[in-house]
């Protein structure tokens, strides 16, 4: 695992600009690697796009789809069927009653169940669990380093314009980090000061 000092630029120009600083510091072109991220959402991992197979908040949806359109569906009928036999009217009122229920019901239980946690959420003296941080859209300057190499580098970049400056532990292979997750959250360097 290699030591990466990162930092988040607004163009592509501003990026060169500060690799032309970091090359007049002694780092090698080897050592920079300048990329762009998609905003969160865009990076299509799957082949109809998107970054995750289903939305983690949709959790347990489908159970509560199935469950609503079973009951709702039910009762829908049973009604469909009253009002027929009173009106003498065919089946057919019945069946589409059923219908309308079940899919009525279905959305019905699928919301149910999915806002269940956040009503829960506001209903308990805990503060609710944030989504974890998601990395902006910018040009990204990756930079390989020498342990002793990253205030020097941290330096250049936020001098240079550069936010959201990061250190990382990564695989950095041919001039670039090969490892690098735009979904994983980063790790600011406030946060990761004490790492070595």
């Amino acid at each position: 695992m290699s030591l990466i000092v990162a930092a988040r630029f607004q163009t592509f120009d501003q990026a060169t600009v500060a690799a032309q600083k970091l090359f007049a510091e002694g780092f090698t072109e080897d050592d920079v690697h300048t990329f762009y991220i998609n905003s969160a959402g865009e990076h299509g991992r799957y082949p109809l796009g998107g970054d995750r197979l289903a939305d983690p908040d949709s959790k347990g949806g489908h159970v509560g789809a199935v469950a609503g359109a079973a009951v709702m569906g039910l009762v829908f009928a049973l009604l469909g069927g009253l009002i027929a036999s009173r009106l003498a009217s065919s089946i057919f009122i019945a069946i589409a009653a059923a219908g309308v229920g079940a899919y009525l019901g279905a959305l019905a239980g699928a919301l149910w169940i999915i806002g269940r946690n956040k009503r829960r959420a506001a209903n308990t003296p805990r503060a609710q669990e944030p989504h974890p941080a998601v990395r902006p859209a910018g040009v990204m300057l990756a930079l390989h380093v020498a342990p002793g190499q990253d205030a020097l580098a941290r330096r250049v970049l936020r001098e240079s314009g550069g936010r959201d400056i990061e250190r990382a532990q990564g695989r950095w292979q041919a001039g670039k980090w090969e490892d690098f997750d735009p979904l994983k959250p980063p790790h600011p360097v406030e946060e990761t000061s004490t790492m070595s």
